[in-house]
């Protein structure tokens, strides 16, 4: 299994361009091309805010993935998103996940970790299930994409859930 790590000014590059590649920007709640210039803004604008915790995944030095922990303030849950390198192994976004979840947990002490997922993105969909996420419910109609509206789902992962798998894991 990689690495989670902070994101540093210099993975600027390769974010953007994994969060503009086609498979990941149609999988997204917000669509349009990333102007560098906006990417830049924001990792500028969240450097300075202790809820925010954009993340990078590794294996064996090489960056693979890109996770993100949004901390509800005066709480210990945080909403996150996620994404691997298009080109990167088989395989890569459940080590991904495994990690970020670890991570969460262990480091950043959280009690719940929630997801949400586009009703058409059944990659996304079956990762959180995949993970361990329990479906919390549907946000109906939520997000227009084009002309069309779709359903959000929203998933939740507990602490004690995660206690629970790894003991499961070691017996």
């Amino acid at each position: 299994m990689g690495i989670i790590r902070p994101m540093e000014e210099s993975d600027l590059d390769n974010v953007l361009r994994w969060r503009n590649h086609p498979s990941i920007r149609r999988s997204m709640l917000t669509q349009h091309e990333i102007s560098s210039f906006e990417h830049t803004d924001w990792f500028k604008s969240i450097q300075s805010d202790v809820n925010k915790c954009p993340m990078i995944y590794e294996e064996d030095g090489v960056p693979l993935g890109y996770v993100n922990f949004n901390i509800i303030p005066e709480s210990s849950s945080a909403n996150w998103g996620f994404y691997s390198a298009p080109d990167s192994p088989k395989g890569t976004g459940t080590r991904l996940g495994l990690c970020a979840l670890d991570y969460a947990f262990k480091k950043l002490n959280l009690d719940k970790v929630c997801g949400q997922a586009l009703s058409s993105n059944k990659a996304s969909v079956n990762f959180h299930l995949k993970l361990g996420f329990i479906k919390e419910g549907v946000l109906r109609e939520q997000s227009k994409q084009g002309l069309k509206y779709q359903d959000i789902i929203c998933y939740s992962f507990l602490r004690e859930d995660w206690i629970r798998k790894l003991a499961h894991k070691n017996v």
